[in-house]
């Protein structure tokens, strides 16, 4: 439990409001889970919202990848028949080269099920951050889903979170 948040702590975290978070958390842009019917969320998800170690794109991706997770978790076997056929497809676009190692990847978590899947598709690691490249995803959002989720990360990284030094931060979360 050390390392989940409740929202109010995600809020002194984020320099936002409560009432932000927990609306982060509603639209699907800050991962969240149930404790006693309250809302946790883990510091590693916050952390990432104030300084993400990936790049803007790779972040931006993270955030359109979640979004595909949900669509996985709705519906796994079509979500992975489109995976399948989109890898199809990008063997014959790439038919030899660096691009194979990646989409073979790709196919092995095929194999190894939804919740492989679910990890590389909501994880930060440099791992997961290198398959998103090669993503077999393209075409599972619709271009108002994609706006939708660009602009919401965008609004996310406007001036709501700005680093704040490690002591004062554990000084604040302790006086919570």
């Amino acid at each position: 439990m050390g390392d989940l948040l409740t929202t109010g702590q995600a809020a002194i975290m984020l320099r936002s409001s409560r009432a932000h978070v927990v609306d982060l958390c509603l639209r699907g842009l800050l991962p969240y889970v149930r404790v006693g019917g309250q809302r946790r969320i883990r510091r590693s998800d916050v952390e990432a919202l104030i300084e993400p170690g990936l790049s803007r794109d790779e972040m931006e991706s993270l955030w359109l990848h979640r979004a595909v997770a949900g669509k996985v978790v709705a519906n796994p076997p079509a979500m992975l028949a489109a995976a399948a056929i989109n890898l199809r497809r990008l063997r014959r676009l790439h038919p030899a080269g660096s691009d194979w190692e990646w989409l073979d990847r790709w196919d092995a978590l095929l194999d190894d099920g939804v919740e492989a899947m679910l990890e590389v598709l909501t994880s930060s690691s440099e791992h997961a951050v290198g398959l998103r490249r090669a993503s077999p995803f393209a075409g599972v959002l619709t271009e108002v889903e994609r706006r939708t989720i660009l602009l919401a990360y965008a609004e996310s990284r406007r001036g709501h979170a700005r680093r704040m030094r490690a002591d004062q931060l554990e000084r604040i979360l302790k006086s919570v």
